[in-house]
C-alpha cells in the first residue's frame, strides 16, 4: 500500500475516532499511540512545525493516554469525552491538514 493510501486511511480512522458519537474501546486508544509514535519514527515533517512547547503538550496528552491504558483502575473513571479530548491533544498538528 502507498504511503499516501496509508495516510488517507490513518485520517479517515482519525476522523472517525475523534467523533463524539463512535464509541471508544481499548484498542482505540491503542491505535492512536501506535499512530503517534509511527509520525515520530518516520520523522513526518509535521513534527517540524510544532513548536516546543506544542510537542511537549503532545507528549503530556500521549502520556496520559498511555497511564490510563497501564493502570485502567487508578480509582478514576475516566469518560469517554476526556479520553477523546486526550487523544484530539496528542495527535494535533500530526493529522492531515491541521495548522
Amino acid at each position: 500500500m502507498a504511503h499516501g493510501a496509508y495516510s488517507g486511511l490513518a485520517a479517515r480512522k482519525l476522523d472517525l475516532l475523534l467523533d463524539p458519537s463512535y464509541n471508544l474501546c481499548r484498542e482505540d486508544m491503542v491505535w492512536v499511540l501506535e499512530y503517534i509514535k509511527s509520525k515520530l519514527a518516520s520523522k513526518d515533517p509535521s513534527i517540524t512545525k510544532l513548536s516546543q512547547a506544542r510537542l511537549i503538550e503532545n507528549f503530556h496528552y500521549f502520556t496520559e493516554i498511555a497511564m490510563l491504558l497501564v493502570h485502567p483502575g487508578r480509582g478514576c473513571d475516566y469518560e469517554t469525552d476526556r479520553i477523546r479530548a486526550w487523544m484530539n491533544e496528542a495527535t494535533y498538528g500530526l493529522r492531515p491538514g491541521d495548522p
